[in-house]
């Protein structure tokens, strides 16, 4: 039809991914963190918590899921959506004697493995979304290289690097 634009979407993986580009109308790019997740996590260690957005105490952080994380917990349901690869996500109560989060925010490391009963395990791939329950504790694992978007409250090892992946005009 006379008229229609034409758009294509294209899927982006560690592998093969093509940087994000900003359509600026009237505004000021440095105000913004724009950024490719997949170029973020291709330049993370493993489990590194890179903040690729932020909304007052929320953020988005990207987490390049390579081998395995320590187990992690936090005082506040988490939602860990798979970008590319797959994740094997495993949870467990903690334990009476297990150390809670406390009433910190983000998410926390549990020192060795929890104690609490098994709560079973997630096999997330590219679009799948897990949640964190408050109250658990979870591990990824990830046979190959993959990317995690985590949405969470920023935390102590939240790591803001907005002028390594902020995007400004040509």
């Amino acid at each position: 039809m006379p008229g229609l634009s034409t758009y294509t979407t294209r899927f982006g993986s560690l592998e093969d991914y093509q940087k994000g580009e900003i359509d600026l109308i009237d505004d000021d790019p440095r105000r913004y963190a724009f950024s490719n997740i997949f170029e973020v996590a291709s330049n993370a260690r493993p489990y590194e918590k890179i903040a690729v957005g932020r909304n007052r105490q929320y953020v988005l952080e990207t987490i390049r899921a390579e081998g395995t994380s320590s187990w992690r917990t936090a005082a506040h349901d988490e939602f860990a959506l798979v970008m590319d690869g797959t994740v094997e996500i495993r949870l467990r109560k903690l334990g009476a004697g297990d150390p809670g989060p406390g009433s910190e925010r983000g998410s926390t490391d549990v020192a060795g493995e929890p104690s609490g009963p098994a709560m079973g395990h997630v096999v997330a791939r590219r679009g799948h979304m897990t949640l964190l329950p408050v109250g658990a504790a979870y591990q990824f694992h990830a046979d190959q290289p993959s990317v995690i978007l985590l949405q969470t409250q920023e935390g102590p090892d939240t790591v803001f690097k907005w002028a390594d992946i902020i995007q400004t005009e040509a």
